[in-house]
């Protein structure tokens, strides 16, 4: 297989990838094999294509990332999750929770639950309060305390 198609190849899939990651990591380097798979085509080997990639790689990880990142910021403003909704709200224990597991409902669905503080027990029918989401699970407490601002 041509050296530029497999550069070409690598550079679609990094850039494909930041989808996935969304830090601007993945583009950058995606942006070098581009650079390598034109240094490819051009006539450059392995090695020199690599070098072009790489180089190109960096550069734009350390001048356009940057940028790129506080245009971003500006213009997504403050981005609230869908999860971000359920922080001080109530849920009801449908199964124990403990700093290991334990399931809540909030509202008509079912998370999962762990004491905020690793050491709490709340038994099944305990009304909590919910402190913070973390990926699908929620950390609570039924000592009443509000999240932290």
């Amino acid at each position: 297989m041509d050296p530029a198609l497999i550069w070409l190849l690598i550079g679609l899939v990094l850039i494909g990838s930041e989808v996935v990651s969304g830090e601007l990591f993945l583009v950058m380097l995606g942006g070098g094999a581009l650079a390598a798979a034109a240094g490819a085509a051009l006539g450059l080997t392995l090695l020199p294509a690599a070098g072009v990639g790489g180089a190109v790689a960096v550069l734009l990880l350390l001048a356009v990332r940057p940028v790129a990142k506080r245009r971003l910021a500006e213009h997504m403003g403050t981005f609230e999750r869908h999860q971000d909704r359920f922080v001080g709200a109530s849920a009801e224990v449908v199964q124990r929770v403990d700093g290991e597991r334990g399931q809540v409902r909030i509202g008509r669905e079912v998370w999962s639950a762990r004491s905020m503080d690793g050491v709490e027990v709340l038994e099944t029918g305990a009304t909590v309060t919910i402190l913070q989401v973390t990926g699908a699970a929620v950390l609570v407490t039924g000592r009443g305390e509000l999240p932290p601002s």
